[in-house]
């Protein structure tokens, strides 16, 4: 035990040590103006000839020592209900790409423009708020110093406005956000600020104040300031109701019951208790409107992770869900609403009656969170009536870290010890320590944490973990280890590997040649080692590769790995139901794997990653992939692949899986959207086809319509020399929701 607390502390050390030189931070000031602003993307007011703009833009890429090409200019001001924001994007033409008129766009391969808001100047969380030249509008959250792309989250929304209008040679946009979307401390001086645009005829990515090349783009660690002209009072308090009515029809024709009638009414509530604290409240969330997951070819022996996609678990989801790692999280939302039917023994939904969510910050250094929610009982499968409670304080130090504490309660309500379908604790519960460090030029950042759980029937067993990376324009360095003792069980988490010890140390060298051809290459090794406590190592897996990123934007990459595994189960390393390995035996082999995403500009992309070599005690060849086909500005088609053959010993004749997911996208407007995606999957001889319809009637205010048809996916018909299809399910479903403001 003493261990394990000297190594969470070792991360302390580096913030005595490891801070860079300081820079000069740029800034700009905040006007007021009592003028109208009309938001049609014209800048033809007066107030923007009379304000000083932030300007300036450095690149990005492809070299980030020089002035950008394609210059910027931003002007705000503030009538003390709304900050306005006028913006000019110059350029080399008037060929702008842009891939759809949906909301929410993917940046990458656009023209666009983000802004990013540091309310409480803490360098460590952030509104964002985009726009592109057709006008279309994207926004979402920073967290954790905006370190890696998992502190970038898209799924934060609010009502605002915004339009773009293109020139010869440039676009200018305005937006328009009240103040009741942000969250800041009052009074406040000055904001944080930040930028980045993707400029496509330039090939250019610039930022402002700037950002260095080994850092990610949307980093919050070099910001301009933002100050107002006159100290910013307004409160943001404000409240937000959001009902919503769906009605459908559901028939499973697998097990050929009656086809159920569906009519659902409830809502969310949002209410700005101060201008930093929010309350979220939902009664009967319907999720029907939530596309289904990407499948994927599994060849993992334990759990595979899906992402959460249920807006009301989404939004500040960086304050519960981003304790300990990825592997070892302590609270994860799909948890909630899913139970196990004790008959089938399969996962079955399992309505959520309604829930609250009090979070943000208590003051500029401090963070809070508490989340609720309560399920219904279903005794015929097994699965009691079940409350799910989570608390989170997050306490800033320094200048860009924080300690956070969380705590996790699952307690069943009508928990009844003589039914035997009832087979599950009676009560679940973990509680944790993070901190999360960070220099001020992020050139170390990292963590460490220490966590146990609670069972009726375990004694307190704990997981441990700590990251420390190490990052500068010429050398990346990653320490990594984890250790799950045996009975650690948190069962509100995504822990799907026990009682291991693990070391993942990695390193990376840098080159930014900057000639016509090769922007940007490294070299890099890496190493995965598994141990078991009583019985020593279990798994590795090494690597040493060579990847880079081409003047033209497409990226390459190819690995060398050694791979080993103790198997302490029978497995089929095919996952095809096949024939399995038996277990007390162990496999190393070595295999090749190379990646190719070709310029995501072009109308036509595609991206490629192959694999060959050994595998277990034979051979495996396959790749995965891709392309996108855009329809300049309304939409694009896309079609991904994965393929594996197995030539493996202890099987008659090879196997092989396919997964094809052919989808298209099409925007007839702002604010009416398309889209179809079909998922054909051999391993579990399923598709899935889904087609929605969606009309933004009102901002942040939708008519969907959704249809979901699964099918079983037989052998190939010969007679008809087709493939065989049965119906599993099908289901239609209109869902309609109102975003009001009171």
């Amino acid at each position: 035990m003493r261990f394990w607390i000297i190594i969470c502390c070792i991360g302390l050390a580096y913030q005595n040590f490891a801070q860079s030189t300081s820079y000069k931070k740029q800034s700009f000031v905040v006007g007021t103006t009592t003028e109208i602003i009309k938001i049609d993307g014209q800048l033809d007011e007066a107030i923007w000839t009379k304000l000083t703009p932030a300007k300036d833009f450095a690149q990005y890429f492809p070299n980030d020592s020089l002035p950008a090409v394609a210059q910027t200019e931003i002007y705000m001001c503030t009538d003390k209900k709304n900050l306005y924001i006028g913006i000019k994007c110059y350029g080399a033409g008037n060929d702008w790409l842009v891939e759809s008129l949906r909301r929410d766009y993917r940046a990458g391969g656009n023209d666009n423009i983000t802004l990013l808001f540091d309310t409480f100047n803490d360098q460590t969380n952030a509104f964002y708020f985009g726009i592109n030249p057709e006008g279309v509008l994207r926004e979402g959250t920073i967290s954790n110093g905006g370190n890696d792309f998992q502190d970038f989250s898209t799924s934060w929304d609010n009502k605002w406005r915004g339009n773009a209008k293109k020139y010869d040679g440039y676009y200018t946009a305005e937006l328009e956000i009240p103040f009741s979307t942000f969250r800041y401390p009052i009074p406040s001086k000055k904001w944080g600020f930040t930028c980045y645009r993707f400029d496509t005829q330039s090939n250019e990515i610039s930022t402002y104040p700037g950002t260095p090349r080994n850092q990610v783009v949307f980093t919050l660690a070099y910001p301009a300031e933002m100050i107002w002209e006159e100290d910013l009072t307004t409160k943001s308090s404000a409240v937000s109701v959001i009902p919503f009515v769906s009605s459908g029809i559901n028939k499973d024709y697998e097990d050929n019951t009656p086809t159920d009638e569906i009519f659902e009414i409830g809502g969310d509530a949002k209410i700005a208790l101060t201008p930093g604290l929010n309350l979220d409240l939902t009664v009967n969330p319907d999720f029907s409107q939530v596309e289904v997951d990407e499948q994927i070819t599994n060849l993992d022996r334990f759990e595979i992770f899906f992402p959460e996609r249920r807006q009301f678990f989404l939004e500040n989801a960086d304050l519960f869900g981003q304790f300990g790692f990825s592997n070892i999280n302590p609270f994860f939302s799909r948890r909630i609403g899913v139970g196990e039917d004790v008959v089938t023994e399969e996962l079955a939904q399992n309505r959520i009656y309604g829930g609250l969510r009090l979070s943000g910050k208590l003051d500029p250094k401090t963070r809070l969170g508490f989340l609720n929610m309560q399920t219904a009982s279903s005794k015929k499968q097994g699965i009691p009536g079940t409350n799910f409670g989570v608390a989170v304080i997050q306490r800033k130090i320094r200048v860009r870290s924080n300690i956070g504490i969380i705590s996790v309660n699952k307690q069943t309500l009508n928990f009844d010890e003589n039914l035997d379908t009832l087979d599950v604790n009676r009560y679940n519960r973990m509680a944790g320590i993070d901190y999360n460090y960070s220099t001020r030029s992020n050139t170390w950042f990292g963590k460490s944490f220490i966590h146990a759980s609670f069972s009726p029937d375990t004694d307190m067993a704990l997981a441990q973990g700590t990251t420390i990376n190490y990052n500068t324009r010429r050398f990346g360095a990653l320490w990594n280890h984890e250790y799950v003792h045996e009975d650690y069980n948190a069962e509100v988490g995504f822990v799907p590997r026990t009682d291991y010890f693990r070391v993942s140390p990695g390193a990376e060298l840098r080159y930014y040649p900057q000639n016509d051809f090769l922007n940007n290459h490294s070299y890099g090794a890496e190493a995965d080692i598994f141990w078991r406590p009583g019985f020593g190592k279990t798994d590795h897996f090494f690597s040493v590769g060579w990847d880079g990123e081409l003047a033209q934007r497409s990226n390459f990459g190819f690995n060398l790995n050694h791979s080993y595994v103790y198997l302490f189960d029978p497995f089929d390393p095919t996952g095809t139901d096949s024939e399995e390995l038996a277990a007390d035996q162990d496999f190393s082999w070595i295999s090749f794997t190379g990646n190719y995403r070709s310029d995501r500009r072009k109308v036509f992309s595609w991206n490629l990653s192959p694999y060959i070599g050994e595998y277990f005690n034979g051979w495996r060849y396959g790749t995965r992939g891709g392309f996108n086909v855009r329809f300049q500005p309304k939409g694009f088609l896309s079609l991904n692949y994965a393929i594996n053959i197995f030539d493996l010993p202890h099987l008659e004749g090879t196997r092989e899986t396919y997964l094809i997911s052919p989808r298209i996208d099409y925007t007839f407007s702002k604010s009416l959207f398309t889209s179809v995606f079909v998922q054909y999957n051999s391993q579990n001889n399923n598709t899935n086809i889904n087609a929605r319809i969606q009309w933004r009637f009102a901002p942040v205010s939708d008519l969907i319509l959704v249809y979901t048809d699964n099918y079983l996916t037989g052998d190939v018909d010969s007679i008809n020399n087709r493939f065989a299809l049965d119906v599993r399910t099908r289901s239609i479903v209109l869902k309609i929701t109102y975003w009001l403001n009171l």
